[in-house]
């Protein structure tokens, strides 16, 4: 049996915390608009509506048929690697943990983002929009990312994580210019100096 694994990344742009990659593997010929009612972007859906779909998605694994991953790369990696190795790095790790096998499957991608070029793939500009796997992919991503700001707020209190899930809000920086920064915060995307003038 042959399979489409979809791929997309959540927390690109936050101040803190890690960068998380969905990747999401179905067998050819898999409806995933029709098992999946309402699948879309991940940034355009509720957060209820996203847990209700990650519920469904992660119900689905233990049905045999769907097969996910999430895959996280540390504020650590990010400063001294920058994002895009970041990401290329969960990238090649959730395709490879889904997908030993590369001539068994075909990648649908979000955006820029790349697998190993062993793999058969084509990267599409607003994926996560236009292709529901990419889309079931995102949710996946988003959801596990936000659950784990919410755990890193109980070690960080301070913060406020659990509301901005580590993005650049008006209240985040607040916290920031009272607190400093935390360990989990992103250094070379932070410049506080900037929000006291």
């Amino acid at each position: 049996m042959r399979f489409i694994l979809g791929v997309d990344e959540a927390g690109r742009g936050p101040l803190a915390g890690p960068v998380s990659v969905g990747v999401v593997a179905v067998p050819e010929g898999f409806s995933v608009e029709r098992e999946f009612p309402g699948v879309r972007d991940s940034k355009k859906l509720s957060e209820k509506k996203r847990e209700v779909l990650y519920e469904m998605l992660a119900a689905r694994v233990v049905t045999g048929d769907v097969r996910f991953t999430v895959e996280f790369e540390s504020a650590e990696v990010i400063d001294r690697e920058g994002i895009a190795t970041a990401v290329r790095r969960a990238v090649s790790r959730g395709v490879n943990a889904l997908a030993p096998d590369a001539a068994l499957v075909r990648l649908q991608l979000d955006g820029a983002l790349r697998a190993p070029p062993e793999y058969a793939q084509e990267t599409i500009i607003r994926g996560d929009e236009l292709v529901p796997l990419i889309s079931l992919a995102s949710i996946a991503a988003k959801v596990e990312r936000d659950r784990l700001m919410c755990a890193l707020a109980k070690e960080h209190p301070q913060y406020g994580f659990e509301i901005h899930k580590g993005y650049g809000t008006k209240m985040h920086y607040e916290m920031l210019l009272e607190h400093g920064l935390s360990a989990i915060h992103r250094r070379s995307f932070i410049h506080l100096a900037d929000k006291e003038k």
